[in-house]
């Protein structure tokens, strides 16, 4: 661990940035300098090798001087995506977004299924198969958006595509925006009248963009046949809400939540 070249990094404390690290960080304690290194794992937590630094339970602390998770800094990591596609990433994730948040001004501001408590933002995006997978949160829907890379061949607009995931397959629509160019879109949730909050939604994208990798996830539900069994069941009416239920469950969240 000593002399560990520091690269990829970045300023500052961790201050829970998944987002900027990936699952291989080594993270070093700004405090007293105790690295964690995935690989090895916290024998003093009984944390097993493997276990990534954002997956650590929330209470763990540093093993040297008991200092939280949010003032660890990363010392290297070697499975960060380079400064190019980041940046790249950031253009086309910030393009997004400011084409929904002009649909927002020009067309839905005034519309009565808005949620005027949240606004238009990229959640989670992160590099998948050649371009850019994440959650996109707008105050009338929540979808998984695919940024495809030029080289993917693009469908026209309201083509349908199902592609898989650990967590199971499924179905996404072709689209195109001015300044975000092709891209593809998976209904979560709409409207968003279940939502409270901005930070409640953000949480929840969170939340998807998590189980969408969980293999397990599969068994609690078959993509493909929740697909087949929503269009026969087009013409009829969508099942009440549970009255108890005051914000969406994991199990929404994993089944009828990405049915849209």
């Amino acid at each position: 661990m000593t002399g560990a070249p520091r690269t990829q990094g970045f300023e500052g404390s961790y201050l829970g940035a998944a987002d900027r690290i990936s699952a291989q960080a080594i993270m070093e304690c700004k405090i007293c300098w105790t690295p964690y290194d995935p690989a090895e794992g916290d024998d003093t937590r009984q944390v097993l090798p493997g276990t990534a630094f954002v997956d650590l339970p929330d209470d763990w602390t540093c093993p040297g001087c008991t200092a939280p998770k949010a003032q660890f800094l990363v010392r290297e990591d070697p499975g960060a995506p380079a400064a190019a596609v980041l940046d790249e990433m950031a253009a086309r994730s910030r393009a997004l977004v400011a084409d929904f948040t002009e649909i927002f001004n020009s067309k839905m501001r005034d519309v009565p299924m808005v949620n005027h408590a949240l606004h238009v933002q990229a959640v989670e995006f992160q590099p998948w198969e050649g371009g850019f997978l994440g959650v996109l949160v707008a105050p009338w829907f929540m979808n998984l958006v695919f940024l495809p890379p030029a080289s993917r061949p693009v469908l026209g607009a309201g083509e349908k595509e199902v592609i898989a995931f650990p967590s199971g397959e499924y179905e996404f629509l072709h689209n195109s925006r001015e300044m975000t160019g092709p891209y593809l879109a998976c209904s979560l949730f709409s409207p968003m009248g279940d939502f409270t909050s901005q930070l409640q939604a953000v949480d929840v994208a969170r939340a998807v963009m998590a189980e969408l990798f969980k293999p397990e996830n599969r068994a609690e539900t078959d993509r493909a046949a929740e697909i087949r069994a929503r269009r026969e069941a087009e013409l009829a009416p969508p099942p009440p809400e549970p009255e108890e239920e005051s914000e969406p469950s994991r199990r929404r969240l994993i089944t009828g939540g990405l049915g849209g």
